[in-house]
């Protein structure tokens, strides 16, 4: 158990399954309370569960949030807020939808990935990062993909990989603006991971969201060459938990020109 993490509390969206779960039991393994966020219930439960029966001796609450919902999100915050001090933000929940050609995606479809991917993340932010910094210490990790250092890898994502590149270049502006208050704010970029955003893109249509798309992941799962979520999650905490989370407006890179 890391002692610096002992009477902390961590929020991590997007802990229902795949990565954010994993970093969740992550930090309860590493002596912190969990706050677990997401949107489907039964996904939430199932994480808190696995954390309760693994003996983690921590607080688990679990929230039940669409994040791209105004009032859903406002509430969240409002009982985040009232629930006492938040140290560690995993801004982890995101979307890859819409797919497909730039031309066919419409206003409403690119909002909504903007909202999920990048506004939840900076409203979550800025509602939590002045009790860290009066406080003198926290820790904040934007969940972003490779996709951001490699665009072209990624045609049928561009809404994908635009909200993430607005997500990276947020994270490290705010990182400039709280160096100094004992905050620090860095990006991960997962790597090739094998979870259910992966798993849905293999399934879908070619036709809809682009053969050269569709091919390349489905390549890449084939071949063997996606990693774990527990793997993803254990390279993500060993710069949070180590000498890196010391740090501010780093790119935590696992690597990988198609991950999402």
């Amino acid at each position: 158990m890391t002692a610096g993490l002992v009477g902390k509390t961590a929020l991590i969206t997007g802990a229902g399954r795949g990565i954010g779960a994993a970093i969740a039991s992550g930090l309860a393994k590493a002596g912190a309370g969990v706050i677990l966020l997401a949107r489907t219930a039964d996904q939430l439960d199932e994480t808190a569960n696995a954390i309760r029966a693994s003996g983690s001796c921590v607080e688990v609450h679990v929230m039940t949030v669409d994040l791209t919902d105004d009032t859903q999100r406002a509430t969240a915050i409002d009982d985040l807020l009232s629930g006492g001090p938040i140290d560690v933000l995993i801004n982890n929940a995101a979307t890859v939808e819409p797919l497909g050609a730039s031309a066919t995606i419409g206003l409403k479809q690119l909002r909504q990935a903007f909202e999920i991917n990048v506004i939840a993340p900076a409203a979550l932010t800025a509602a939590l990062a002045p009790g860290m910094a009066k406080a003198g210490w926290g820790r904040i990790v934007n969940v972003s993909s490779s996709v951001v250092g490699h665009p072209g890898s990624m045609i049928g994502g561009n809404a994908y990989a635009a909200t993430k590149a607005a997500l990276e270049v947020h994270s490290r502006n705010l990182a400039a603006e709280l160096d100094g208050t004992g905050v620090t704010v860095n990006v991960y970029r997962p790597g090739g991971v094998d979870t259910a955003m992966q798993g849905w893109i293999r399934s879908q249509d070619p036709q809809r969201i682009g053969a050269g798309l569709h091919h390349r992941f489905l390549s890449r799962y084939d071949s063997g060459g996606l990693i774990t979520p527990q793997e993803s999650a254990n390279a993500l905490l060993s710069h949070l938990l180590g000498e890196d989370g010391d740090r501010t407006g780093a790119i935590w890179d696992l690597g990988d020109t198609v991950s999402t």
